[in-house]
This record gives C-alpha cells, sequence and structure tokens, in this order.
C-alpha cells in the first residue's frame, strides 16, 4: 500500500530560499494508466491560485486504498476529506465555494477563460473590502460575472445571468448597482450590437442577414422609433424583420426563445418599428420579399 500525505510548503520571500526556485507549482502531469491494476492511482493536483492566501502545495496524493479500509482521516470513499480542508483557511474556503459557482455559470453561458479570471479578481476584491456585506456570495458572484462579461467585451443580458443564477434579477441588480458604487468603476452601456451576432449565429443566419438585422436595430434606436422599449426587444424585432425579408424567415417565437424575450413582446415592438421599415433596411440589402409585403405584426 504505497499513500503520500499532503505537503505543506512555506514561501520564503523574506530570504532567498533555493527549494522555493525549483518547486513546481503547475498541475500534477504524472498518470498510471499504463497499469495493469483495475485501481486508478491516478494523481492530479489544482495549479497553485494566485487569489488565495494560503500559499501551500495541497492536492496531490497518490492512494491505493480500499474504500472504509483508509487509516484516520480518510473518508469511506477512500479521499482525503478531512486532510484535504485541514490547510485552507475559512477565507480561502469561502473563496472557493464562490470561484466554483462561478465556473458553473460560466460553463453554462460558455464564457472564456478570460471573463472567468476577470470575475475571480473582481469577486476577490469585493469580498476582501466587504462593499456587500450581508447579501449572499451567489448573487454577489452573479453581479461580478455580469460586471466582468461587459468589462472582457462578451456582454451577457441580465436575464441570461439570472437564467444560469439561483437568485432573481433584483437581488443581482442590488449587488450589481453596489459593486459599481463602492469600487468606483464603470461599465460602457449595453446596445443591441453586443448581442446581435451571437444572437443571429445561435439562428443560423448568414453575414447578410446579421448585417441588416445590426442595422435595422442601431437605426430604430437613432430614430426612437421605437420609445420605451428595452435593447433585448428592439434587437429581436430587428432579427424577426430581416428574416421576413430574407428566404431564412423564423417566427416571433423562434426569434424570442434565443434572444430570451416573449413573442408578444417582439409583436410590440415590431408594430413600433413596420411603419417606418424603408428608413430601417440598408440600402444594399436584397430583399427576397419586397418591403411592402413584409407582416404588418
Amino acid at each position: 500500500m504505497l499513500w503520500v500525505l499532503k505537503l505543506r510548503v512555506l514561501r520564503c520571500d523574506e530570504f532567498d530560499c533555493v527549494f522555493c526556485r525549483v518547486i513546481d507549482v503547475g498541475s500534477e502531469w504524472r498518470t498510471f494508466s499504463n497499469e495493469k491494476s483495475t485501481v486508478d492511482r491516478s494523481r492530479v493536483g489544482a495549479t497553485e491560485n494566485p487569489l488565495l492566501e494560503s500559499n501551500e502545495l495541497s492536492g496531490t496524493y497518490i492512494a491505493n486504498l480500499q474504500p472504509g479500509k483508509g487509516p484516520v482521516g480518510i473518508s469511506d470513499s477512500g479521499g482525503f476529506s478531512r486532510w484535504q480542508k485541514s490547510g485552507i483557511s475559512s477565507g480561502d474556503r469561502g473563496l472557493l465555494m464562490a470561484f466554483r459557482v462561478i465556473s458553473d455559470m460560466a460553463d453554462k453561458l460558455n464564457l472564456p477563460a478570460s471573463i472567468v479570471d476577470r470575475c475571480n479578481s473582481l469577486f476577490k476584491q469585493v469580498h476582501e473590502e466587504k462593499h456587500v456585506k450581508g447579501r449572499s456570495n451567489d448573487a454577489v458572484a452573479a453581479a461580478c460575472l455580469y460586471i466582468a462579461c461587459r468589462q472582457e467585451g462578451g456582454p451577457r443580458s441580465f436575464k441570461e445571468i439570472c437564467a444560469v443564477s439561483r437568485h432573481s434579477k433584483k437581488e443581482i441588480g442590488r449587488c450589481f448597482k453596489l459593486i459599481l458604487r463602492s469600487l468606483d468603476t464603470q461599465v460602457e452601456t449595453v446596445t443591441t450590437g453586443d448581442f446581435m451576432s451571437r444572437f443571429c449565429s445561435n439562428l443560423g443566419f448568414g453575414p447578410q442577414i446579421q448585417k441588416a438585422a445590426s442595422h435595422i436595430a442601431q437605426k430604430a434606436t437613432d430614430l426612437d422609433v421605437a420609445p420605451g422599449r428595452v435593447y433585448l426587444s428592439v434587437a429581436a424585432a430587428a432579427i424577426y424583420m430581416a428574416s421576413q425579408a430574407s428566404d431564412q424567415k423564423k417566427t416571433q417565437k423562434e426569434v424570442g426563445d434565443v434572444v430570451g424575450v416573449a413573442d408578444s413582446t417582439i409583436r410590440q415592438s415590431y408594430r413600433l418599428m413596420y411603419p417606418h421599415r424603408a428608413k430601417l433596411f440598408p440600402k444594399d440589402f436584397k430583399f427576397v420579399v419586397p418591403i411592402d409585403d413584409l407582416p404588418r405584426h
């Protein structure tokens, strides 16, 4: 039976230490896949996280133990449950839980690693300075993810964030305002163009319809032909109008399912935009359906 206990290596920041220069803090790469044993003894240790306070090497273990037969400190499943947690401070434990929530939400939204890293850093700053004390960590994490998406140029709507969070739009919105106020930071105003490429791609539209929908939405905003309508409903109505003039028609429900708005909301915005349709389309758009034959609602 071979098993290695958890190592704790202290950093020597105040003096030159030879060992600190040769310790690899990257992920463990060793594998036991070429062995004939039926027990998987592969070990995978997480990389060092610079956002955590604990400067220790943890997570690398070798174990060839049967469940329920390990020594004291090993759970029935053969894992080092108690020993794994023993070296993590309470502050880091809270951060790790929040980072896990952020990672789960990001996976559901197919967000890149750059946004996840920005969100983790933002959450750590908010958490340490106690700007949103008393608020749920999950709601704060969702608000941080919304801000990180906008700062990194991959914005998501509040509805999309709420769809992968356990908290309401109202609670996330409160945390969002508190974070912006406390950190004295700003995010760019969301426009229809920020979402148009992704929505059209999800609907299977080509470059021509995407360009037309972006132009229609921007013109509708500039001319203020749909006053009081939020940017998502204007974007959805623009996509629907462009599709009806092309050979790739989509229903209001199909567009609404992708954009995240009700088909009745699209219908209301479309009715406001319809009388101005001649001013909204780009001049080089190739109409499959004449502009006067577009549906009225």
